[in-house]
């Protein structure tokens, strides 16, 4: 699949000291320093392309470019992969209730979310993989786990036994009570008779009337969810069997702790013998005013809308950040306005010859992004330089400060 715009990123001058990045694993509840190494793999879970980009989409993703952003710089290499789910039951149910074919609305969202990440400018993925193109992946992905004895058939429907996993719910540590309500709230069918665990989640379901379905070894249908991104994973990020782990980061948004990435951690686990992710890492939830932001109460806030509405997306960019992106937070047309101002400001200041000092406010936001992506420090260490230069301090360099920025923030002024 055809990703968005490469982004270009200035260089940073080598005489500023990059740390160890260090970020809160979802797994431990702990900070984790990521250890010093040349290659970086991390993995995004993508959009179900249906109702791309809300806010909660554009925080998500601002977060991994966060990280790919400071790891680069850093002078490594990232593998970093994408995947769209370009075929599932909500792109299915939308497509049905908007009376449009499911491909349309795939292909229209994709693109409509192609274009946010670019204005965002958010850098693309070495490899962006849709669910549809994956399909012999999963295919072969399936096979495999049938020799390792984890896969059973109910009625056509083939699942995966997540007890062949023994550190099956350590990534999520979650009761088993709570991890039955919510699998049952997100996709999976604990219900279902004839199920060995009601937590086993669907590999590949056999053809139904009307839907889309793929013929091969498993009988004609279509994968489960999880697998899905477990077989582009371990396929695309080129796994290294000599490390510890197989990726570095497993990324994307809370909502996906459980059951997602759960469950790709144990097939993953199955399928090659070691542990997946080093650092489970996750950026929090976004509501409005007060309430959770979601599909069924109609209060999603798109960026397509918020810039046709006039708002630049560098100052979204901007709003998004003065948060710490693992926590859930409330949107507010405040906050938008707040960082539309220190846009402005930086826009102003950066162009004057004679700034306030820059090598060491450059160094502030460096360390800070090493401390688990302090991003609010990273505004105050902003807000202040712009103080500073009004009230008249000199010596800095304007230019390289604006580079800064655009390398480490995605911030172009």
């Amino acid at each position: 699949m055809k990703s968005w715009a490469q982004v270009y990123v200035p260089p940073i001058d080598s005489r500023f000291n990059f740390p160890a990045l260090s970020v809160k694993n979802s797994s431990t509840q702990e900070l984790l320093q990521l250890p010093i190494k040349d290659i970086y793999r991390m993995y995004v879970c993508g959009i179900t392309p249906y109702d791309a980009t809300h806010l909660g989409h554009a925080a998500t993703y601002i977060t991994f470019d966060l990280i790919n952003r400071y790891l680069l710089a850093m002078g490594k290499k990232v593998l970093f992969v994408e995947n769209v789910t370009d075929v599932d039951d909500p792109l299915l149910e939308r497509a049905i209730r908007d009376g449009v074919d499911w491909r349309d609305l795939a292909i229209s969202q994709i693109e409509l979310f192609r274009s946010d990440m670019t204005n965002l400018h958010v850098i693309p993925p070495v490899d962006f993989i849709g669910a549809v193109e994956s399909i012999p992946l999963v295919i072969d992905c399936v096979e495999d786990l049938m020799t390792k004895n984890a896969v059973y058939d109910v009625e056509g429907d083939l699942y995966f036994s997540v007890r062949r996993d023994p550190e099956f719910g350590s990534r999520s540590k979650l009761p088993t009570t709570v991890m039955m309500e919510i699998s049952a709230q997100r996709g999976g069918d604990p219900k279902r008779v004839g199920k060995r665990d009601p937590l086993d989640p669907l590999l590949w379901m056999k053809e139904r009337s009307g839907d889309p379905s793929w013929p091969g070894s498993l009988g004609s249908g279509r994968p489960g969810w999880h697998i899905e991104c477990c077989a582009i994973a371990l396929k695309y990020l080129h796994c290294d069997r000599a490390e510890e782990f197989l990726i570095d980061i497993q990324g994307g948004g809370s909502d996906l702790i459980f059951p997602h990435h759960e469950m790709g951690a144990s097939q993953a686990r199955i399928l090659s013998g070691k542990p997946y992710a080093r650092a489970y890492v996750h950026a929090g939830m976004i509501g409005l005013d007060g309430e959770k932001m979601s599909k069924s109460l109609g209060n999603l806030v798109f960026l397509s809308k918020l810039i046709e509405s006039g708002a630049d997306p560098m100052a979204v960019r901007i709003a998004l950040m003065s948060r710490n992106y693992g926590d859930d937070d409330m949107w507010h047309e405040s906050r938008l306005d707040t960082a539309t101002q220190l846009l402005n400001r930086l826009q102003s200041l950066l162009g004057r010859s004679d700034v306030a000092p820059t090598d060491s406010v450059i160094s502030q936001i460096i360390v800070s992004l090493s401390e688990n992506l302090d991003t609010p420090k990273v505004i105050d260490l902003l807000n202040q330089w712009c103080t500073s230069t009004e009230t008249g301090l000199r010596g800095g360099n304007a230019g390289e400060l604006a580079r800064a920025i655009d390398t480490l923030l995605g911030i172009a002024i």
